[in-house]
């Protein structure tokens, strides 16, 4: 049976690897904010400019204002189409490295718990051979008094 002390260096391992994964995680939830918040961004110009146009649609307008307004939402439409692209990379790393973080996680409770059950079992084990001590003193008492 490997020695608490052992597991103790598994342990520390174990905790590295785990706050790697956390700080990794940190930054692909970081990263997934900041390209979300840029399609939210872009999806609010997107909104603006669609009513301004329907604005000059509804007033006087020259062609060539409704046309560049119809070539910017053009423009913003596939800016935000490549915006959900990176947005979809982004989430889906967030979530492979918080499955590695939860499997780290898991990994760190194991070893503490194998710590924890070896140590009681080395403790039970010395109680255990405290009794048969304390049972071999009682005898050798017992066997002295008889004679």
């Amino acid at each position: 049976m490997a020695q608490p002390i052992v597991l103790e260096k598994i342990l520390n391992i174990r905790e590295r690897e785990k706050n790697e994964a956390q700080i990794k995680n940190n930054k692909a939830t970081d990263y997934f904010e900041k390209v979300a918040k840029n399609l939210y961004y872009a999806l609010k110009k997107k909104e603006q400019a669609e009513e301004g146009l329907h604005k000059c649609m509804q007033g006087k307008a020259t062609i060539t204002k409704i046309k560049e307004q119809s070539l910017y939402i053009d423009a913003l439409n596939k800016k935000i189409t490549t915006l959900q692209d990176q947005v979809q990379l982004a989430r889906h790393e967030m979530e492979v490295t918080q499955a590695k973080l939860t499997n780290a996680h898991v990994e760190v409770k194991k070893v503490e718990k194998m710590i924890e059950k070896r140590k009681s079992d080395q403790l039970e084990l010395e109680q255990n051979m405290e009794k048969i001590e304390m049972d071999e003193i009682s005898i050798r008492q017992f066997m002295n008094q008889n004679r």
